[in-house]
């Protein structure tokens, strides 16, 4: 007999939420960002770039979102910590498609279970690693 397995996945409507808090978040901050969450696959949700954003960043947020769910941790200080002792690691992840090491990628997990990532960019990669947290937050507050 053949079984069925039930994922976790980010909604569209839940992916949505997260853009615009993120958003919000660059508003308060005075940036203009480009946002993309993919689901647990890997694949676009959702995309959105606000006016006056950077063109790179439409690039730079997908990245940091792949690299986010490809690998399961934050972009950023985290990665940097991980490679920084393997010259290995250090010159070859780089190498990879759709991966970056700047800061504003953030796995998205729900009760222990990644379902997505974000990827944001626009400003200084700290200011992209808020407007993240800003979005991801939302997910805490999803009832079970």
């Amino acid at each position: 007999m053949q079984r069925a397995f039930e994922r976790r996945t980010i909604t569209s409507e839940l992916a949505r939420a997260m853009v615009d808090a993120a958003e919000d978040k660059a508003r308060d901050l005075g940036l203009a960002i480009a946002t993309v969450v993919v689901d647990d696959s890997g694949v676009l949700k959702t995309y959105s770039r606000m006016d006056g954003a950077p063109l790179i960043a439409e690039g730079a947020s997908f990245k940091k979102a792949r690299t986010a769910v490809g690998f399961g941790m934050a972009t950023g200080q985290p990665w940097h910590d991980f490679i920084k002792e393997d010259p290995i690691l250090m010159h070859g992840a780089p190498q990879l498609d759709d991966f970056i090491l700047l800061g504003g990628g953030q796995p998205i997990l729900y009760e222990g279970t990644m379902i997505g990532a974000i990827g944001v960019s626009g400003g200084h990669y700290h200011q992209d690693e808020a407007c993240a947290c800003a979005a991801t937050a939302l997910v805490e507050a999803v009832p079970a």
